[in-house]
């Protein structure tokens, strides 16, 4: 069953939960750039059956939480805010170790995530996470931003996702705002400086990915990667490999690693 309910971080932020009976687990879904937590529904109801209680949020400026869209100045607080998330998990399911899962953006709040609050989790999943800042520096150096969405057909090789994706009005479709590629940069810099990862981590990505780069995403992973890191490659996959047409196999993946460590 799903309920959402509130957290006040730098703003009211819309959280949810998918409860299970007699919990193992907790998971902490953690979504990407100009999406929302309500598209995750499919990744807790797996997780919810491998015996995890599932909790997430709408990241300040994005979905049903408060906040001007995609505007962020400083993404150690949205980290902060997430850990509010990872509080009321823990108060609601004392003992219970807990994982995070984070997608793109939120696979980027997740390595930093566990850069600051590793020793309170059993491990962490990186999908297709902005680790490089190729695009980031790039669309910086240009004088005017262009107000171009993001391609749905970057997605997925199932048309049906993109097309979902380009219909939700929840979602955002505007262009990039400088502030916040300005704090991209600085963020990942700090991830870069942030040292290797001290608990397991497994980094998912589709070759065929071609928002986040992969050659960019790997060599940071190789700086980042500890001594229980593992790797899960997908051919010709786009970007939500959670949504690909091998979604199946991808999810599988996710909660074989993510229950052999729990």
């Amino acid at each position: 069953m799903a309920e959402d309910f509130e957290i006040t971080g730098q703003v009211r932020l819309r959280a949810k939960s998918w409860q299970t009976p007699d919990p193992r687990f907790v998971a902490l879904l953690c979504h990407g750039y100009g999406e929302h937590i309500d598209r995750y529904d499919h990744v807790a109801a797996r997780l919810n059956a491998a015996g995890a209680a599932v909790y997430g949020l709408d990241h300040m400026g994005h979905g049903r939480s408060e906040g001007e869209r995609v505007l962020c100045t400083d993404f150690e607080t949205v980290v902060d805010d997430f850990h509010l998330l990872a509080e009321a998990a823990r108060a609601a399911h004392p003992g219970l170790p807990q994982v995070l899962i984070g997608h793109s953006m939120g696979g980027m709040l997740a390595a930093r995530y566990a850069q600051r609050h590793g020793d309170e989790l059993a491990c962490a999943v990186l999908s297709a996470p902005l680790l490089g800042g190729g695009f980031v520096h790039a669309l910086l150096a240009l004088d005017e931003i262009p107000d171009a969405p993001l391609d749905p057909g970057s997605l997925s090789r199932d048309p049906a996702v993109g097309a979902a994706y380009a219909a939700d009005p929840l979602v955002y479709h505007g262009a990039f705002k400088r502030p916040t590629l300005e704090a991209f940069a600085d963020f990942l810099a700090a991830i870069r400086a942030g040292g290797r990862f001290t608990i397991p981590v497994l980094w998912m990505h589709g070759t065929g990915d071609p928002i986040v780069s992969l050659p960019e995403t790997q060599e940071v992973w190789e700086q980042l990667r500890g001594n229980d890191a593992a790797a899960r490659l997908y051919p010709d996959a786009k970007h939500e490999i959670f949504n690909e047409t091998n979604s199946d196999e991808v999810l599988a993946d996710l909660v074989a690693w993510v229950t052999e460590r729990v």
